[in-house]
């Protein structure tokens, strides 16, 4: 980590500061680069009081289950400006992550299969939902309050007029209409046993398809460590947002009781296959509108499938690594 001209601080000093034996210090900046001293003429480290926070930001994580190289991947990313985008930060930690594209109808299949397998676990944790528009979240909003009323937190970020925390609801917290996450659609549930995320940015230049045809980049994951990161995305994105939402994350992401993600997951990847076959089966709701109306932000929506966030599932993987 980078320290600057005020690092004043002897190994021994960042290891009474911290409880970290010395020889562990020394260790860590061998392994893993971390922490980075400062250098006086004489080859002696000095440390400064970022350092200090860095290194006890590690050891929180640590007790956390982090392992050590992950904890101080994490921790470095402190020192680098917030994320503002959902999607964008979770490519930029994990490039392995493949996006596919597709339609706005499969994005609300999906959504509704990761929310409602959420809600049959029985809540808890934090959900968070980015909608774009705020028309868009009203559609939603009696199944958004029934998901907020077990969350420890819920969060929805759309254009809404100011920051609001109705009771039993999600919080909601206003977008500017330049904010990267305007153009995207999210859907975020990190509780114990209960993992999944989904993130998309809506492809530009659909003013000539129906609606529902609107075409979406996905990245999608139930692996813990994977949503994990997306949480920790969205808790960089309500630092700038609202801070003192954000300031609740770490208590909502903090219990790890109950943790069988691979339960939770295989059920999941059975209400997805569910629900995508479905899309099939159904007649579909604007076979009586004319298929080529511009889809404007404000058109309204699809009655038996209203708008909300939501990724694509082409098998029943635990993500979109393909």
């Amino acid at each position: 980590m980078a320290t600057t001209i005020s690092a004043e601080l002897s190994t021994a000093q960042l290891s009474a500061r911290t409880g970290l034996p010395a020889g562990t210090l020394r260790m860590w900046e061998s392994r893993h680069g971390f922490p980075a001293p400062a250098r006086l003429p004489g080859g002696h480290r000095r440390y400064s009081e970022r350092d200090v926070d860095a290194v006890l930001e590690v050891l929180r994580l640590r007790e956390q289950g982090l392992s050590l190289p992950a904890a101080i991947d994490r921790a470095r990313r402190q020192e680098q400006p917030s994320e503002r985008s959902v999607f964008a930060g979770l490519r930029r930690r994990r490039p392995d992550l493949a996006a596919t594209v597709s339609p706005k109808l499969l994005l609300m299949a999906l959504s509704h299969a990761i929310e409602d397998e959420y809600l049959a676990h029985a809540g808890g944790g934090f959900v968070f939902g980015c909608f774009q528009r705020r028309q868009f979240y009203e559609a939603a909003e009696p199944r958004w309050r029934e998901l907020a009323r077990t969350a420890a937190l819920a969060v929805a970020v759309a254009d809404f007029p100011e920051i609001s925390e109705p009771q039993l609801a999600a919080a909601q917290v206003p977008l500017r209409v330049r904010h990267p996450m305007a153009r995207e659609w999210t859907v975020i549930v990190d509780a114990p046993g209960a993992h999944a995320c989904l993130t998309a940015w809506e492809h530009p230049g659909h003013g000539d398809v129906p609606d529902h045809s609107r075409r979406f980049e996905v990245i999608w994951s139930f692996e813990p460590e994977i949503v994990r990161s997306a949480s920790e995305v969205a808790g960089e994105l309500l630092s700038d947002l609202a801070p003192e939402i954000s300031a609740r994350l770490p208590d909502a992401l903090s219990d790890h009781s109950g943790n069988d993600g691979l339960r939770f997951g295989s059920a999941l990847a059975h209400r997805m296959v569910e629900y995508v076959s479905e899309l099939g089966q159904r007649p579909e709701p604007w076979a009586s509108s004319d298929s080529g109306a511009p889809s404007e932000p404000d058109s309204p929506a699809e009655p038996d499938s209203p708008p909300e966030p939501g990724g694509p599932l082409e098998s029943a993987g635990a993500d979109s690594t393909r």
